[in-house]
């Protein structure tokens, strides 16, 4: 299993699906958006993954930090996987996928199994297809 890690976040690459997760409640700002983003990158070593993106311990993203995500998350990425515990949570990020046009599927997920059983599948689809 592949690891990497910062003082916020922990990604790690299990079963040809990238995980992360936050190791403590985070308030999003643009200096830490950037951080993770660099961090996803270098784990991904340039290659296009399945992100199961656990949004547990976010407690707020600045607007910066979301504009940021909006113009750089989506590269490197087949899909992302969202997995949240609040039902407000779940209705803004709701809410701001179908706002702004994703260039990748994206969906939530209350657990960690479903998120990754929906990745497993689209990852299934694209190697039949070719896509890796």
């Amino acid at each position: 299993m592949k690891i990497i890690e910062n003082r916020s976040v922990k990604f790690y690459i299990e079963n040809g699906i990238m995980h992360s997760e936050f190791k403590d409640k985070l308030k999003l700002n643009l200096e830490t958006g950037k951080e993770m983003i660099d961090l996803r990158h270098k784990i991904s070593d340039n290659k296009k993954q399945y992100w199961c993106y656990d949004f547990k311990n976010i407690q707020s993203i600045s607007k910066e930090a979301r504009d940021y995500a909006e113009k750089h998350g989506q590269e490197y990425l087949h899909a992302t996987a969202f997995i949240i515990n609040s039902h407000l949570a779940k209705f803004v990020l709701n809410a701001f996928m179908k706002l702004k046009k994703a260039d990748i599927p994206l969906k939530t997920f209350k657990t960690k199994e479903d998120a990754v059983n929906w990745l497993l599948t689209i990852k299934k689809s694209n190697e039949e297809k070719g896509i890796y």
